[in-house]
C-alpha cells in the first residue's frame, strides 16, 4: 500500500503538497481518508474476508474494482512451497514447449516467404511476354527461352541446343535462330538450312508447350504458397497466444522476494504470506451534482474539464497457516487490511494505471512478442504483399455493399463506427506527454470537483470499512456524518493566508 501512496504522491501535485506537509512533521495522512482492520483466526479461512469486501466494492463502484497487486511467499519448509514449486516447472516445461514451435514456424514462415519471391521472379517474367508494350514482350519471351535452355533442353545432354552450337556438330547459328524463332512459321521464313530447320521447329513447338504448361503450374504454385503461408501466420499467432498462459502462469507462481524478506517467514515454518490490493474507482457526475446543487450551475458553461474519480483502495496482508482439504488448501491466520480514499483526475489515473501495470508480467510477455509480433512487424510488407489481397477483397465487398440503394436508404439507423486505433494512438500520445511534463495542477473550478470528488471516496471508504464491521458483529461507530466538500481556496486567500485548511 506503501508504494501506491508513493506513486500518487509523485504523480499528483494534490497528494504531493500532502505529503510535503507530512514530512515537515504535520500531523496529516496522505491520503484523503484512512482506517484500519486486524482479524486473527486460525480456525476461520482467509478467503471470505477478501470475497465479502469484494463484492461489496463491486456494488458500491458498479463493478469497477480492479486488483493490481496479488504477491505470495511461502517459507521454504512448508508443504505448499513444494507443491508451488511443481505447478511452476510444469508450467514453464509447457511454455518452452510451445516457444519451441513457435520459432519453428517463424523460420518456416521465413522460407516460404523466399519461395514466394522466387516465384514473383518467375512470374514476371510471363507478365512481360503478355504486356501490350513491344520491347517489354520481347525481353519476357527471351527470359523464358533462356529459362526453357537453362532448365528443360539442357537435361538433353550433347542433344541440347547449347551443346549443339558450340560442340562439334557445327549448329552455330542454332542458338540465334531459336532465340528469334516465335513461332513454327517463323522458323521457315528464316534463312537457314533445312537441317538446321528439322532441328529447330521441334524446339520451338516444345518452347511454347513447355511456356503455356510450366505458367499455369508456377501460378498453382504460388497459389498454393500463400494459402500455406496465410495458415502458417495463423499457426504462429495461435501458438504465440497458447504460450503467454503458461508464461503468465509462471510468472504468477513465483513467490515475491520483498515477502519473503519479512520476519514473520520463517524457513521451517508451515507459513504462507499474501499480498492483495484492489482498487474501486468511481466517475463523479457533473451534470448530476448541479442538478443536486453540489456544484454551481455556471459550471455547465466552463469547458476542458477533466474527469475525476472517486478512488477507494483496499490492501490485504494476510500471514496463514496452510492446511490440506482434500485436494485443495485451506488458510487461517492473520488479515490485516487497510483502507484508503483518494480523489484523481484522468490524466493521475492514466500514469497511476502505467506505473502499476508496466512490470506486471511485463517480462515474460514480452518475450513472445518480441518472437511473434516483432517479428511479423519486420515481415509485415512482405506478409501483405501475398496475404494481404484477401483483405482488399473483403473490404471491396463491404463498400459494394454500402452502394445497396435500399441499404443507403435506412443508412441513418446505423451507428458510425468508432476507428479504436486512432483512440489508442490518442491516449499513448497523452501518456507520453504525462510523462514527459506531469499533470499540471488543478484550475479553480478543478479543485472545487476534486473537493467534491474527494468527498465522495471518504464516504465509500468509511462505507467499505464500517458496513464490514456491523455485519460481522464487530464494534464500530454507532454514526457519521458525511464527508463535506470544502470550497477551495482563492488566488487571494493563499497570497493573505486565508481560509488555510486544517
Amino acid at each position: 500500500m506503501s508504494e501506491i501512496e508513493d506513486i500518487i504522491a509523485e504523480i499528483s501535485p494534490y497528494y504531493a503538497k500532502r505529503k510535503k506537509r507530512k514530512n515537515k512533521g504535520a500531523d496529516i495522512i496522505v491520503s484523503s481518508a484512512e482506517h484500519k482492520l486486524v482479524y486473527n483466526s486460525l480456525a476461520e479461512t482467509l478467503e471470505p474476508i477478501y470475497f465479502w469486501i469484494l463484492d461489496y466494492m463491486n456494488g458500491i463502484f458498479g463493478g469497477n474494482v480492479i486488483k493490481i497487486v496479488d504477491n505470495f511467499a511461502a517459507s521454504p519448509g512448508s508443504g505448499h512451497f513444494g507443491e508451488l514449486g511443481m505447478k511452476k516447472s510444469e508450467m514453464q516445461k509447457q511454455a518452452m514447449n510451445t516457444m519451441q514451435m513457435v520459432n519453428t514456424i517463424l523460420r518456416s514462415v521465413m522460407n516460404i516467404l523466399y519461395d514466394l519471391k522466387e516465384f514473383q521472379i518467375r512470374l514476371s517474367h510471363y507478365d512481360n511476354e503478355k504486356s501490350k508494350d513491344k520491347e517489354k514482350r520481347q525481353t519476357g519471351l527471351l527470359a523464358l527461352k533462356q529459362i526453357w535452355m537453362d532448365k528443360v533442353d539442357l537435361q538433353r545432354g550433347a542433344g541440347s541446343i547449347n551443346a549443339m552450337a558450340s560442340g562439334n556438330l557445327q549448329f552455330v547459328t542454332l542458338r540465334d535462330a531459336f532465340m528469334i524463332a516465335n513461332s513454327i512459321k517463323q522458323v521457315d521464313e528464316l534463312d537457314l538450312n533445312d537441317l538446321v530447320k528439322r532441328v529447330l521447329k521441334p524446339r520451338v513447338q516444345e518452347f511454347l508447350e513447355w511456356k503455356k504448361r510450366s505458367e499455369e503450374q508456377l501460378r498453382k504454385q504460388f497459389e498454393i504458397e500463400k494459402a500455406y503461408l496465410k495458415s502458417q501466420v495463423d499457426s504462429l499467432k495461435l501458438y504465440a497466444r497458447w504460450a503467454k498462459p503458461y508464461l503468465k502462469a509462471a510468472q504468477q507462481l513465483e513467490s515475491s522476494s520483498e515477502l519473503g524478506k519479512k520476519p514473520e517467514l520463517v524457513d521451517i515454518f508451515n507459513i504462507v504470506l499474501f499480498q492483495l490490493t484492489l482498487m474501486g474507482k468511481k466517475t463523479l457526475n457533473v451534470e448530476q451534482e448541479i442538478i443536486d446543487k453540489h456544484l454551481p450551475r455556471d459550471f455547465k458553461k466552463i469547458k476542458g474539464l477533466r474527469k475525476y474519480y472517486s478512488v477507494v483502495v483496499v490492501d490485504f496482508n494476510f500471514r496463514g497457516v496452510p492446511s490440506k482439504m482434500g485436494q485443495h488448501t485451506a488458510f487461517g491466520g492473520r488479515a490485516d487490511v487497510s483502507f484508503k480514499a483518494y480523489a484523481l483526475n484522468e490524466d493521475e489515473l492514466a500514469l497511476l494505471n502505467d506505473k502499476l501495470f508496466e512490470s506486471d508480467l511485463e517480462d515474460s510477455l514480452k518475450l513472445v512478442q518480441g518472437i511473434t509480433d516483432d517479428s511479423l512487424q519486420q515481415l509485415k510488407l512482405d506478409i501483405d504483399e501475398f496475404i494481404g489481397d484477401t483483405k482488399e477483397k473483403e473490404k471491396e465487398r463491404l463498400s459494394k455493399e454500402d452502394e445497396n440503394p435500399f441499404t443507403a436508404l435506412f443508412s441513418f439507423t446505423k451507428k458510425p463506427k468508432k476507428d479504436l486505433s486512432k483512440e489508442k494512438s490518442k491516449e499513448e500520445e497523452n501518456l507520453k506527454k504525462l510523462k514527459q511534463k506531469g499533470v499540471r495542477p488543478d484550475k479553480y473550478p478543478e479543485r472545487y470537483i476534486r473537493n467534491l470528488t474527494e468527498a465522495g471516496a471518504i464516504d465509500s471508504c468509511f462505507a467499505v470499512f464500517d458496513i464490514y464491521k456491523k455485519a460481522h458483529n464487530m464494534a464500530s461507530f454507532p454514526y457519521v456524518d458525511n464527508a463535506e466538500a470544502r470550497p477551495p481556496r482563492t488566488r487571494t486567500e493563499e497570497v493573505f493566508g486565508l481560509g488555510k485548511p486544517k
